[in-house]
């Protein structure tokens, strides 16, 4: 009887044993989908946030028109259209090395040459070839990787230059704009320290920031591809300084 008893409690010990190892490993497995759950909440979150519509203020210190629209010519057997993403004003940034962005229609198969002066100095800030591309779309430099630091309050006008013949560049194909740095107040530094990545664009678009906003929107596209809302969040910002042909091709990528 003893042993029958001894028999009998250790076989419910090693039963109790084994449900509550079962308990502890669905408990884990629930607190790994609750995880996983959790990151593609988060993901979700800033897609979904950033679709709010948002419009592109232009700041009321923007000059007259100044964008030089992009050119349209042929080279060899194709016709490449060149647009720079600057407003038609004076567009403003918060960095003093920001990213410039812009758009070929065809692949650049000769030098493509970027540069930036201003009235200031009477020597290029920066003059800078590109290395060609083998197909078309959205490209862009990021300055902190130039000698170029742009200084508060002074006008920069900027190129991107595709050299059709290097014998005769009176045929390049030019398109610029103009950028200019400004130090935010308080309150504004405030607000964009505050805002995740998912608002950063609409804070930057509502205040007139034009190149800090393309590119923190052109940032959350690259790393959300699939996502149909953040191109055509790109498409409309696009449309509302007047780059209809950049917008189309950002509207194709769809």
């Amino acid at each position: 009887m003893l042993a029958r008893n001894v028999l009998t409690g250790f076989a419910l010990g090693l039963l109790v044993l084994v449900s509550t190892e079962l308990s502890a490993e669905n408990a884990s497995d629930k607190t790994k989908a609750t995880s996983t759950d959790s990151n593609k909440t988060s993901i979700t979150t800033i897609i979904s946030d950033s679709t709010n519509k948002f419009v592109y203020r232009p700041p009321k210190r923007g000059a007259p028109a100044v964008r030089i629209g992009g050119g349209t010519r042929g080279i060899g057997n194709q016709t490449l259209e060149l647009v720079v993403f600057a407003p038609d004003h004076t567009g403003l940034t918060t960095k003093e090395q920001p990213t410039l962005y812009w758009y070929a229609s065809e692949p650049v198969l000769s030098k493509l040459e970027l540069t930036m002066i201003n009235d200031k100095n009477i020597d290029p800030e920066l003059e800078q070839i590109v290395s060609a591309t083998s197909s078309a779309g959205i490209q862009s430099i990021d300055l902190s990787t130039t000698k170029v630091r742009l200084k508060p309050g002074i006008e920069y006008r900027w190129f991107v230059s595709v050299m059709a013949d290097k014998s005769q560049r009176s045929n390049d194909i030019v398109a610029s704009g103009t950028i200019q740095r400004f130090i935010p107040d308080d309150e504004l530094k405030m607000e964009i320290a505050n805002a995740d990545e998912s608002a950063l664009t609409g804070v930057y678009a509502k205040q007139g920031i034009w190149y800090d906003a393309i590119d923190s929107l052109t940032q959350m596209v690259r790393k959300f591809p699939e996502n149909a809302d953040l191109h055509e969040q790109q498409v409309t910002i696009l449309e509302q300084v007047g780059l209809q042909s950049a917008a189309d091709y950002v509207r194709k990528q769809k």
